[in-house]
């Protein structure tokens, strides 16, 4: 109803973050403070912030934290994350918009900002510039780009105001993408809501239609007196009596309007728990009487406000109830998953459907005797003069356009028709595929496959609706997205083998999204350890198998501990723990279909515990260390006579296969050849430990041979003196080759 793909999960071997403690302080707050860390644990590059944008807490603590992000300080579009927490701050999963590694973009463009803004407004046709060009990182689609984004604005067919944000390469000129800002209604409506209450306030000796009891005295219902721009006038009258329930008095449309936005607010805070729009306790702006015989409504992210034009002959206001759930639900998925609102694109089409799902929710929960809830859209608008709705959810191509079923290219619908799959994915869920008749209205919902389904009821059909939206959607959502994360969602509320996940699968397949995906779960895996060295210790497992696939592998220590979710192509993991610390881990496998394999085999390992000690040269008796114990990368190694510092403690560290670091306890680098490593009488000096063979070493009988040049550790020109540096040389077997630790 309005303007306005699944990104797989990648990483590996994430360890726990520092649990929160939430007591007294904001979450949105600690879910900042946690940015700079997450950038590291997700392996995020060194030019790469998130930035907090929204929090879910759930009743046992866990926290799915939702992160824009940035690249060397430009925002990046399409670079929405979402990283989800159990209660003791163990990173558990993280779902992201794109995959994409941001790495060598530059960000200074070859192409001046004019250029790009002509070519903005050169591709939507009669728009005039509304916010100049700034650089983006476009990451939405297709390779990661340094982009002009500009916000061009012009006036559709029909007088709705679009804000198209149109991204051009900042290096070739050419158009990456673009997406509607403003969220517009397809229908129009005349809701009369009759005797019902609204919270205004007093000013002086009038009364206004100012929320006293929502919103922290933002949530507001002006008249634009059919106008077009600004924020209207506050309705005010003197004796608090608003209205009469017919359109020749203007305040009727502004009850429409006030009531709707107040019931909205009750229906997220009574069934969601949420505190407004942005989770702020913060209202929303209701503009009423928009335009001349303007046949819409509409949502838009740069006022945060609805706007609702008169219909056809000024005579039919359009602030009917679910269209008024259905803008304001806008703006909660602009605040949350942030789902695009791209032509071509699914994400538009489900970002349309959430709309319809959470007006129909806001009507079923009013519950008007005037307006009996239903499973239509617009009902009473009569936009086409037929007396028919605007959209039908038990069957969406009742309209003529909409697409029952799931199809692929059906992003190419425009996005109020490509919502269809998604409100009979809905309808489904709730009421099943049994033909009914609720509230006088009868219903008889077709379904692929020949599938039959009971549903679970409307009141858990729109709990996992709502929490995939806002726990597991990102910006690129598509259809098989949304079949994951409502899957994900009704696991988590209702249990992964519980009979209200398995009506979310069927009611996706009886609407021909992932037909086929059955409720199988992959086959369990074999996990075994294979190394323990200082601090860290080494799994394996074997590949689990699955019918649609297996998409991430699942570590979970019986201390209770959970590791990140690791990709399906992964099959090998290095857990960092405590020195000495005994774990036993198991290892389940979860598919495409978010179905989650029995628990592997439990193995048990103990880090190993690496005592420094001192690494004599045979030839001189002298210890090795670091020149004057400097704790500086490139120090070079030189031997002295042993003293018991710091800087001649060194670890062997296994790193597998028999070979190992060198590691000096003062600085906790690791010892390596300076240069390219392979050159005869290169000097020793430490570096900070990067997994390189320059820095690998093994050992025969008591010689050290470096693995990158096969050559031997020894000190030069086979001195005793003291500060004699360590060199690399052609394994000969001379005293001062050989070391004793």
């Amino acid at each position: 109803m309005s303007h306005h793909s699944r990104a797989g999960t990648v990483v590996a071997a994430l360890a726990v973050t520092t649990a929160l403690a939430l007591t007294g302080v904001p979450v949105i707050a600690h879910a900042a403070q946690q940015s700079p860390s997450l950038v590291n644990a997700l392996g995020l590059g060194d030019q790469e912030k998130l930035v907090a944008k929204d929090v879910i807490v759930d009743a046992n603590g866990a926290r799915h934290m939702r992160y824009e992000r940035t690249y060397g300080g430009l925002p990046v579009l399409g670079g929405d994350l979402i990283v989800h927490e159990d209660a003791k701050g163990a990173t558990k999963r993280v779902d992201r918009a794109s995959n994409s590694a941001l790495s060598g973009i530059g960000t200074t463009p070859a192409l001046a900002a004019s250029k790009a803004q002509a070519t903005a407004l050169g591709a939507v046709r009669g728009s005039k510039l509304r916010t100049a060009p700034r650089r983006v990182i476009w990451a939405a689609k297709g390779t990661p780009s340094l982009a002009w984004e500009t916000v061009v604005s012009s006036m559709d067919a029909d007088g709705t105001p679009s804000e198209v944000h149109v991204a051009i390469d900042a290096r070739t000129g050419k158009e990456l993408g673009r997406f509607e800002g403003v969220q517009k209604s397809a229908t129009g409506q005349g809701v009369y809501n009759r005797n019902v209450p609204l919270d205004t306030t007093l000013s002086g000796s009038t009364h206004q239609l100012i929320d006293s009891v929502r919103g922290a005295g933002h949530q507001v219902t002006t008249d634009l007196a059919h106008g077009t721009t600004g924020n209207g006038t506050v309705f005010a009258n003197p004796n608090d009596a608003w209205g009469n329930g017919q359109v020749s008095n203007n305040e009727s449309a502004a009850v429409d309007a006030h009531y709707g936005a107040a019931a909205t607010w009750d229906f997220y805070k009574d069934v969601f728990g949420r505190n407004g729009i942005r989770n702020d306790g913060n209202g929303v702006l209701s503009r009423v009487h928009y335009g001349d015989q303007y046949p819409n409504a509409f949502w838009s992210d740069s006022c945060f406000c609805m706007t609702y034009g008169d219909g056809a002959n000024n005579a039919h206001p359009l602030a009917e109830l679910d269209v008024v759930g259905h803008e304001i639900g806008h703006g909660l998925t602009s605040n949350t998953a942030g789902l695009l609102y791209s032509a071509g694109s699914e994400s538009a089409g489900l970002n349309e459907a959430t709309s319809d799902i959470l007006g129909t929710g806001v009507e079923w929960y009013a519950n008007r005797p005037e307006n009996p809830p239903n499973y239509q859209i617009g009902e009473l608008v009569n936009l086409r003069g037929n007396g028919t709705p605007l959209r039908w959810m038990d069957k969406p191509s009742n309209d003529g356009r909409s697409a029952d079923f799931w199809y692929q290219g059906i992003g190419s619908l425009d996005m109020h028709y490509s919502s269809g799959p998604a409100n009979h994915f809905f309808y489904l869920l709730s009421e099943g595929s049994t033909p009914k008749t609720i509230n006088g209205f009868s219903y008889n919902s077709p379904t692929a496959h020949g599938v039959s389904l009971t549903g679970i009821g409307r009141d858990k059909a729109l709990k996992v609706w709502y929490r995939a939206l806002t726990v597991y959607m990102t910006s690129t959502t598509d259809y098989a997205g949304a079949r994951a994360a409502t899957l994900s969602a009704a696991a988590d509320l209702y249990g992964p083998s519980s009979a209200e996940r398995a009506q979310v699968a069927k009611a996706w397949d009886a609407v021909d999204v992932g037909w086929g995906n059955d409720m199988t779960p992959p086959s369990t895996p074999t996990l075994s350890v294979t190394g323990r060295s200082d601090g860290v210790i080494s799994l394996a497992w074997t590949a689990a198998t699955d019918d649609v696939g297996v998409v991430e592998y699942n570590i979970t220590d019986s201390s209770g501990t959970s590791w990140a979710a690791i990709s399906g192509n992964t099959l090998k993991a290095d857990l960092h723990v405590l020195v000495g610390s005994t774990h036993t881990y198991t290892i389940t496998a979860r598919d495409a279909a978010g179905n989650v394999s029995a628990p592997s085999n439990a193995v048990t390992a103990k880090a190993a515990t690496v005592v420094p000690a001192n690494m004599v040269n045979v030839g001189s008796n002298l210890c090795l260390g670091i020149t004057a114990g400097s704790s500086n990368a490139g120090a070079l190694a030189i031997q002295w006579d042993c003293n018991g510092n710091i800087d001649q403690k060194w670890s062997k560290v296994d790193v597998g296969n028999g070979l190992f670091n060198i590691v000096d306890a003062g600085s906790g680098m690791c010892l390596a050849v300076s240069g390219d490593a392979t050159t005869l009488g290169a000097q020793a000096l430490q570096m900070p430990c990067n997994g390189t063979t320059a820095q690998k070493w093994a050992s025969s009988t008591s010689q050290i041979v470096n693995q990158k040049s096969q050559m031997c550790l020894g000190i030069a020109g086979g001195s005793t003196t003291r500060g004699a540096p360590a060199v690399q040389w052609t394994c000969d077997g001379t005293p001062n080759q050989r070391w004793v630790f």
